[in-house]
Order: structure tokens, then sequence, then C-alpha cells
């Protein structure tokens, strides 16, 4: 780990600072600065092709203790001051080569440096895209601090509470669209029971079955590109009873909306609208020709002109680039989203994606991270994929992230309500219910559920090899 100061320019100002080149580090060294108290920031020379600056020796301990200042330096790579010393970027090779001197065992991230992340948040500033490339790929971001940095985050807007959503997937495939992901697209091959829309009395025993189980919100999805006008008058009858028989909230995924649409069902007592965008602009072709990116950002601003709140998340590991992911981030963090589902793409046999992600447990906390970072008052919900991709580490994603479905997903099972209950309970979060289920259902954070019944381990088990000489 290095620094490279100009000595003689730091007192004297003659050689503000600029950018130089660093190309004799090798690809992927790091440094580390102490940023001292008040306004001192890194100063770099800027006579490179004279040489008349040569770096010398510089002492940090005169700075202070202060504020940490993490870089990487990767292959042809430039230092260029930007915010004032508060963050660098990297690009092309300059002429200046420049002698250097250690830190010994400099740590490239301090703690200040996730309390920044935190503030930065709660101040409801955005994360250079640089950085946020740092969170989802830099070794040298330690998760745990990560997750906690976030946390703080989450705990300011939704304390230790944790939303249910129950989705009633009401009508199962029989979709004109090629979304190469969907296990109900018309290019499918994957085995599903299709059906028609559910009848409304059975659309409506799941809602109280959803309101019973505790659930926050009922979330009612139909396969297709839109609603007919015909359709459209239906559902809005149907979101009427919904409301009026449970005190739950209600949203609504229907494909397609235009705005006289959109204030149809508003009027009708929807909630919420799930649009999700799935993927970014410049992705977007790539997991669908039947419509396009601006379609999905047409039926957003449809909904919110209308007055309807809007769900609107992303789909992680379908071949996009980390580019991909931020963008979605921040577009959802400018259209003021107020849910976000991470879903985590599931490689269910038979959907189109061609080469997907190979995600780790690692990389689907750092994503929850960032989109918590990005929007830190939007509920960001562990959608699809949770029990498939995060493993061991699902309760770790519950520091991010504050609610998550029961009960699994469209066409995909996910874990037995108790399971996951369970694990929010022992992670030592609350579950948020509606009305008076509330008070017979949950249970405080961290209650102990004993095991109902423990194995005890067998001869053979304990003495093998006694096992195996009296066969």
């Amino acid at each position: 780990m290095r620094t490279i100061l100009c000595g003689p320019c730091r007192s004297a100002g003659a050689c503000p600072p600029r950018s130089f080149g660093g190309p004799q580090h090798g690809e992927g060294l790091s440094l580390a600065l102490r940023l001292g108290k008040g306004s001192w920031r890194v100063i770099l020379c800027g006579n490179r092709s004279a040489g008349a600056c040569p770096p010398r020796t510089f002492d940090l301990r005169e700075h202070g203790e202060g504020q940490a200042l993490a870089l990487r330096l990767g292959k042809d790579s430039v230092l260029r001051e930007d915010r004032e010393g508060q963050a660098l970027a990297l690009r092309s090779p300059g002429r200046f080569l420049p002698s250097a001197y250690g830190i010994e065992k400099a740590k490239i991230m301090e703690q200040t440096f996730y309390q920044e992340l935190t503030q930065t948040s709660l101040q409801d500033k955005p994360l250079s895209d640089a950085v946020c490339q740092q969170l989802l790929t830099s070794a040298e971001v330690e998760l745990l601090p990560l997750l906690d940095a976030a946390h703080q985050v989450r705990k300011t807007y939704f304390q230790n509470e944790v939303q249910l959503h129950i989705l009633n997937n009401a009508q199962n495939g029989h979709c004109p669209e090629d979304c190469h992901y969907c296990a109900q697209a018309r290019t499918t091959t994957a085995e599903i029971d299709t059906y028609s829309l559910k009848p409304d009395t059975e659309i409506l025993a799941e809602a109280r079955a959803a309101y019973e189980s505790g659930a926050y919100r009922y979330c009612i999805v139909m396969s297709g590109r839109g609603p007919t006008p015909k359709r459209l008058q239906h559902l809005a009858q149907l979101i009427h009873a919904v409301k009026t028989e449970y005190p739950i909230e209600v949203c609504l995924s229907v494909g397609l909306l235009d705005a006289d649409a959109a204030r149809t069902l508003k009027a009708a007592g929807l909630d919420r609208l799930n649009h999700n965008l799935n993927t970014s602009e410049a992705h977007y072709p790539k997991i669908c020709s039947t419509h396009t990116y601006q379609d999905r950002m047409e039926t957003l601003h449809a909904a919110q002109t209308a007055g309807l709140a809007c769900c609107s998340g992303v789909i992680v590991g379908m071949g996009e680039e980390n580019a991909d992911l931020i963008q979605v981030a921040k577009t959802l963090r400018r259209l003021e989203v107020e849910s976000i589902p991470v879903n985590f793409f599931l490689p269910i046999a038979g959907t189109q994606i061609a080469e997907p992600s190979v995600l780790t447990p690692d990389y689907c906390l750092r994503v929850l991270c960032l989109y918590r970072f990005l929007n830190p008052r939007a509920e960001i919900r562990i959608a699809a994929g949770r029990e498939h991709h995060l493993r061991s580490l699902e309760a770790m994603a519950l520091y991010p992230a504050n609610s998550l479905f029961l009960e699994g997903y469209l066409n995909a099972a996910g874990a037995a309500a108790s399971r996951t209950l369970q694990m929010i309970r022992d992670a030592g979060f609350t579950v948020k219910m509606n009305g008076e289920v509330a008070e017979g259902m949950a249970s405080p954070a961290g209650a102990a559920s004993a095991p109902s019944h423990v194995v005890i381990k067998e001869l053979e088990v304990l003495r093998p090899r006694m096992a195996s000489k009296g066969s």
C-alpha cells in the first residue's frame, strides 16, 4: 500500500492539486490516507513533464486523526481530484513517474468510510457511480461493517419492523409477452399449471387468509400485457370488495396501464401499483422484445399521476453488469418509488435467460445495501430468490431490507411461513401486521422456540467402525 505526495508544494501552494499517472504501480494496489481535521486534502504534484517537483516523504501525523479516504490504483491509472479531495477517479495513464513511500499496515477502509455511507444516505445525497461499484465489488469493503451502515439507515426509517407481503397469482400463464426471465411468457417451456383469472370468491378467500396470516399487504398479480376496459372494471370492483372486507393494503400487478386506467384503480381503493423496471434501459432489449423499457416507465408515470403509490424493482442475475443495477437503483430514486422489491433471478427450467449470472450470498447482500443507501426512505423488499441465493445468510438481508414475501412467489415455492417468521424473530426483528391480528400473532423479538424433537445419534453413527465389523 503506497501513497504518492508532493512534498515541497504542500505549504507554499505553488503546485495546486492536479492529476498524474501511475501505471508503474501495477494492477490492484491499494492505498489509504488519513485526512486531518480542517481542510487538508491530498496534494498531487502537477509538474509531471518537467520533473521540477519530485515527491518527498510526508509526515501524516502532523495532520491529526480524522476521516479516512480510500483509493484503489488500477492498471494504467490516474488519480484525479474530485469534490475537494473526498473522492478520486481512476482513469488513463500519464507521463509522470513519481517515487513513493509506504504506510505500514494501512487499512483501505477505516470505520469512518462506513459512517460516511450512512450519513450520506440519511442526508438524502446520492453516492457516486464509482462508490456504488466499489460497494458491489471491492474486497476492501467488508461485508459486516457495510451491513451495519445500511442497517443504521433502515433503522432510522423503519426501526426493527419487517413488513410481510403475500402474493396471489390470480392468473397463471396465457401471456403474450416474451419476458425471458418469466415462467409464464409465451416463449417459455417451463412446466407450469396455467389457468385464467380466478373467480372473485377465490381471490376474496385468499385475501382473508393473507389478512389472518399477518400480512401487511396483499398483492394480486395477473399475467398479460395489460387489462382490457372490461377487465379493468372487474378489477376495480374486486379491489373495492377486498378493501371493504379487510383492513389490509392492496397492491396490484396487471401489466401496462395508461393514466385513465390508473385513476380508475385509484378510485376503487387500490393502495399501490406494482410494475417492475427489472433492469436498466440499456440491458432491457436483452430480456424482452414485445415491450420496451419506456413502456414500463410510462406506466409508472401514469400511476404517479393518478396518485397511486408505486412499487417497482429489479431482477438481479440476468447477465447484467453492475452498472445496470446501479442505474436502476438511481432511476427508482429519481422516481421516488415507495417500494422496491429486489428479486434474485430464479433459474426455473424453461425460462429464456441464456447466461444467468452466478450470484453469491455476499453479492446479494451488497446489492441490498446499495439499494438501501440510494433509496433510504423506500421499503426495500427481499423478493424472489431469497432462499435460493442468500442461503445461510438469509437473515442478514433483514439489516438493509425491511420487507419480504411470505409463502413463496409467483411460480416458485418459498420457505414455510413458520420458518420465515422464526427467522425474523431470531434475528431480533418484529413483524409489522394489520389491525387486531398483530397482538395475537406477533411474539417478542428473539423469543425462544425450542425444537419439537431432538434426534439422538444411533450407535452406528457414534461408532462407525464397530458397525462395519458387525456387517
